[in-house]
């Protein structure tokens, strides 16, 4: 609307300040009421009316006996300007605002290979009841570091895996944790009785690494007391390794909640490992840039909630849960 108001006019020399003083000098005819209106100072206002002035190539306002008086061209652009400023001003308020129900947006959200079985099916569902029209996006990664070049390229919004480096553009919020279960097959001999350290580095084991490393969480804690295990088999996919051991010999160091959502439990004997392992934490990781934008925080927010209530009815993805964003 301003371009057609000043036809041939260089916009790039147009502070908006200026359009929003003309605007109030236009109401109160007065540079000083004008100045309060709008919180600005006299010398500021008169400053203000002299650009506005040199801009438009007109004096604009004139004094009179009862204060300034616009001149033919500041009533000719008067209404028009204060429509323009006032669609801003709803413009600027509304993106302030999310309203799920109406939305028609999308979001982007990258997903690591757990997460994705016991989260994503709750969080479609969710969506489909609160933002019926929205269209989500998943985008699946394995190394815990392509997270940061997804959310720095602006492939996702949000991210959902164990942490990812550190850096100071990337916050963090905790989502869940996963304890370490062993498991064998059902009827396996090396089942049949609590499951000693000896025993344990006898069997063959099956690694789970969705980053293809021959060297995992048991193996940092066993290189701790100078052991190996022996490796029968690795592979990247971690819901094929419960079925995998439940038709071998192999023992294998799963998450708990792998199990749970494989389907596989009633095939498969679930032990405590014999060594002390910490659990595998899961975060929703986001760009700094995206932090404040309304929708983007309904987002994170509705993700969380999810993650609340399934730990709520004791199911998966439960554990340590925060509300506060951290760096990391």
């Amino acid at each position: 609307m301003i371009c057609v108001i000043i036809h041939g006019m260089d916009l790039h020399g147009i502070d908006l300040n200026l359009l929003v003083a003309f605007d109030a000098l236009m109401a109160e005819r007065s540079v000083t009421r004008a100045g309060t209106r709008i919180g600005r100072t006299q010398p500021a206002m008169s400053a203000a009316l002299s650009r506005l002035r040199a801009l438009l190539r007109d004096e604009l306002f004139v004094r009179g006996p009862s204060g300034l008086q616009p001149t033919p061209r500041a009533l000719e652009l008067a209404e028009p300007l204060s429509r323009a400023l006032a669609q801003i001003q709803r413009t600027l308020e509304f993106t302030q605002v999310f309203e799920p129900a109406s939305s028609t947006g999308t979001f982007t959200i990258g997903l690591q290979e757990h997460p994705a079985f016991v989260l994503l099916p709750r969080l479609v569902s969710a969506l489909r009841a609160v933002a019926p029209h929205v269209t989500l996006h998943v985008r699946g990664f394995t190394a815990r570091d392509e997270a940061i070049g997804m959310l720095d390229a602006g492939e996702a919004d949000v991210a959902i895996g164990v942490p990812p480096a550190s850096t100071d553009r990337i916050l963090t919020r905790p989502l869940f944790e996963e304890r370490f279960v062993c498991v064998l097959r059902k009827d396996h001999p090396a089942g049949r009785e609590p499951l000693d350290l000896d025993r344990f580095l006898a069997l063959s084991h099956l690694l789970v690494s969705p980053e293809n490393d021959r060297f995992g969480h048991v193996d940092v804690e066993l290189a701790k007391r100078g052991l190996k295990r022996r490796l029968g088999l690795t592979l990247p996919q971690m819901y094929a390794a419960p079925k995998l051991v439940a038709s071998s010999d192999m023992i294998a160091t799963l998450m708990e909640g792998v199990i749970e959502s494989s389907g596989m439990g009633d095939a498969l004997r679930v032990l405590p490992p014999p060594i002390a392992l910490a659990p595998a934490a899961f975060v929703l990781s986001w760009h700094r840039r995206n932090d404040a934008h309304p929708a983007q925080r309904w987002f994170r927010d509705c993700i969380a909630a999810q993650v609340q209530e399934q730990a709520s009815r004791g199911g998966r993805g439960g554990g340590k849960r925060s509300s506060r964003a951290r760096t990391q």
